[in-house]
């Protein structure tokens, strides 16, 4: 059974509500018909905003759509519930107070467990960075910082990447310092698609946009630019 991480920099629904082109090729990792898609959207607070915007993504598409709330309204059975998605859609917000709450509720164990059962995880920005052992954060009122997150991907992870200009040296300089693990940055609208924790592919809704791998040589930066396959269209850089 292939274990599936699609990480998004940013865009799907909520940044790109025109484009839907990074939302259908989550969908499109299942192998089923109509898969059961649960969006989490935590990090926001459960913003009824953001649950309203998802359901008005993917209510006609092939799929069933649902959500976890855990600041009201919340399922007797979370384990259950989230067991029984195929996807999961995770949105973005503070990452910090997300992780937080999840590890209060049980949720980032669940996760793990439907994880390894076959269950694809998704999502943007929090959605995304949450997956790998360390994210880049704003979630803290110190501005960008070093986040321990779930470890379910090696190394660390950085979204935003061309959206927020700060985010590129203060990346780049926490690598070279020690203080983040070397990983992966993505500019808004490029997702990275990991089988069995592997970087599979590189996938972009946007013409322009990439994803750049940065590793540690001999104390030196190395960046290496990953070249996204544009979806609908041809590859892009």
């Amino acid at each position: 059974m292939q274990r599936q991480i699609i990480a998004m920099g940013g865009g799907g629904f909520s940044m790109e509500p025109d484009n839907p082109l990074l939302d259908d090729y989550i969908l499109a990792q299942s192998n089923r018909e109509c898969p059961n898609i649960c969006f989490i959207g935590t990090a926001s607070g459960d913003s009824e905003d953001y649950i309203n915007r998802f359901y008005a993504a993917f209510n006609d598409q092939p799929c069933t759509p649902a959500h976890l709330p855990l600041f009201k309204d919340y399922p007797r059975d979370v384990e259950g519930f989230l067991m029984d998605q195929d996807i999961i859609y995770v949105g973005g917000g503070n990452t910090r107070n997300m992780l937080v709450i999840w590890r209060t509720w049980g949720v980032d164990r669940i996760l793990k467990k439907a994880y390894e059962g076959g269950t694809i995880l998704s999502g943007l920005s929090a959605g995304a960075i949450c997956w790998f052992e360390q994210g880049l954060t704003d979630s803290t009122p110190e501005g960008l910082t070093t986040l321990p997150c779930l470890s379910l991907l090696n190394g660390s992870n950085c979204p935003h990447f061309d959206g927020e200009a700060e985010r590129q040296e203060v990346y780049k300089h926490k690598i070279v310092s020690g203080e983040m693990l070397p990983g992966i940055a993505c500019d808004d609208g490029v997702a990275l698609h990991f089988v069995n924790e592997e970087l599979e592919k590189v996938v972009s809704s946007r013409k322009q946009g990439g994803a750049y791998r940065f590793t540690l040589e001999q104390g030196m930066l190395r960046e290496e630019i990953l070249a996204p396959v544009r979806l609908g269209g041809d590859v892009g850089s």
